[in-house]
């Protein structure tokens, strides 16, 4: 994808963008309210209720602020946060020790417990394998359980490409090669690819993720798309790739869906 590229497409990109956008930077401390309501929004207020009394996984939980706030929301749950970097880990732990929630948060790389509740926020843009996520995500499930994911904005999306878009679309425009020749200037990191840089981008699409959920040992319950803000009219299927700024869903083993839709047919028949 693509169609500037070449000595001449890395030097439009090293005119009109001399440094990263700070979205490519390590995003500074925030405060715990701002945290609190950006989950909120992006779960669209449902995470309370959900969590209330449970075990919960945190998958992909970085620094911590988001199973904190996961555990000041629902004062009863507990929460793992599963990461494969040792350096959020433990600033993980420094934090939940910090707020005293040191008792119900903890932290690790993996774990043997099964989660009535596995939350991924802001992740799934950033695997290199969605599908294999979907799946441990799977095995790390009670029967019972549900994986509430949020994420965005996707590819198509006008800031889809995260760093790469300097400006609408621009990550679509120019090449894979150019910008990351361009990205050189500023990390030496040796990426080449998308998907070799900090934090990773695998270019999913709404569909794609719908497919991959469908080819996964999970099923989606509901799925919703949150589009840029005043643009409602971006929620309809055929341009929801353009204009979602975010993806909310909730994904159930898919041998408890069809339990539950049996059971559902077995009350709408003795309710006629």
């Amino acid at each position: 994808m693509g169609i500037l590229g070449g000595i001449v497409g890395v030097r439009i990109l090293r005119t009109i963008a001399r440094d990263l956008p700070k979205r490519d930077f390590v995003e500074e401390e925030t405060e715990s309210d701002a945290t609190d309501r950006k989950i909120e929004s992006a779960f669209g207020g449902r995470l309370q209720a959900a969590l209330a009394g449970k075990t919960v996984i945190d998958f992909g939980c970085g620094d911590g602020q988001q199973a904190i706030a996961m555990a000041r929301a629902a004062p009863d749950c507990r929460v793992i946060g599963l990461d494969i970097q040792h350096k959020h880990l433990d600033r993980a732990r420094q934090r939940a020790e910090q707020a005293g929630l040191e008792n119900r948060c903890s932290f690790a790389m993996n774990t043997e417990e099964r989660a009535d509740v596995i939350v991924s926020f802001d992740a799934f843009e950033h695997f290199s394998d969605p599908l294999a996520i979907l799946e441990i995500m799977s095995k790390l499930l009670k029967p019972d359980g549900e994986v509430l994911v949020s994420f965005g904005p996707t590819w198509l999306h006008p800031y889809g490409g995260h760093l790469f878009s300097v400006f609408p679309w621009a990550h679509l425009l120019f090449t894979e090669r150019a910008l990351i020749r361009w990205r050189a200037r500023f990390r030496q990191d040796g990426a080449q690819r998308f998907g070799e840089v900090e934090g990773g981008l695998n270019q999913i699409r709404i569909a794609e993720f719908e497919r991959l959920v469908e080819a996964s040992p999970l099923t989606i319950d509901w799925l919703e798309t949150v589009p840029i803000r005043g643009l409602s009219i971006l929620r309809h299927r055929l341009l929801r790739e353009f204009g979602s700024s975010l993806v909310r869903c909730r994904l159930v083993p898919a041998h408890h869906r069809d339990t539950k839709s049996t059971q559902e047919k077995a009350e709408d028949q003795l309710n006629s």
